[in-house]
């Protein structure tokens, strides 16, 4: 069974960026102790847009180091724990090996991986890049956002024990690329798992309708 440890615990505030009009929470920073994880995610974080982010399928973002080593030696740009947005920030976590479906646990918090982190004009203007979208997806190393199954605390500190997904094998950079307009096939293939209920919604109105997507 494959373990990994929480790095950072990083929480926001609202607060505005540069080159972006509204609030956001988006600018975590490490906090010490404990904090608590519920359904809807970590206790007094900000997350100021509830339309895209949040809820209870998105309720963590959690971004590791192997990425962040990658993007920095791709790039250039320095790393900080907390610079994505992320909630956790996790030693020896990959994106390209994860599974939708895959489970986190940490103490008492079960944790279930249900999408990737889809970059928008928000994440650029943290940046202060505005190719960064699609710098983003073409890095192809997205940051994993989990349902939360189990409440309790969690801290810095914490080893986190990785479960595979025992059902289909859908990895989490596909849905990256073919969450907007997937074919019949591919709607009944990414189904088999437990994605985004947001994005499952939405395939099984278009199958049941035969419409594509648009």
């Amino acid at each position: 069974m494959t373990t990994f440890q929480i790095l950072s615990v990083n929480l926001g505030r609202p607060e505005y960026i540069e080159g972006h009009k509204a609030l956001t929470g988006i600018c975590k920073r490490p906090v010490d102790g404990p904090v608590e994880v519920g359904p809807y995610g970590i206790a007094s974080d900000a997350i100021m847009d509830l339309k895209n982010h949040g809820g209870r399928d998105q309720a963590v973002y959690m971004y590791g180091v192997p990425d962040y080593d990658f993007i920095t030696a791709t790039t250039g740009k320095e790393m900080a724990p907390g610079l994505f947005g992320e909630n956790l920030t996790v030693a020896g976590l990959e994106s390209q090996q994860i599974l939708i479906g895959d489970r986190f646990e940490a103490g008492d918090v079960l944790l279930e991986v249900t999408s990737p982190r889809i970059p928008c004009s928000t994440f650029a203007a943290r940046m202060g890049d505005p190719q960064w979208v699609k710098a983003f997806f073409a890095i192809n190393r997205p940051g994993v956002y989990v349902r939360v199954l189990k409440p309790g605390a969690i801290a810095a500190g914490m080893t986190m024990r990785h479960i595979p997904f025992a059902g289909a094998r859908i990895p989490l950079i596909e849905l990256m690329f073919d969450y907007k307009k997937p074919s019949a096939d591919r709607m009944r293939h990414l189904l088999q798992a437990p994605i985004h209920r947001d994005l499952a919604t939405r395939y099984r109105a278009a199958l049941a309708q035969g419409d594509l997507l648009g």
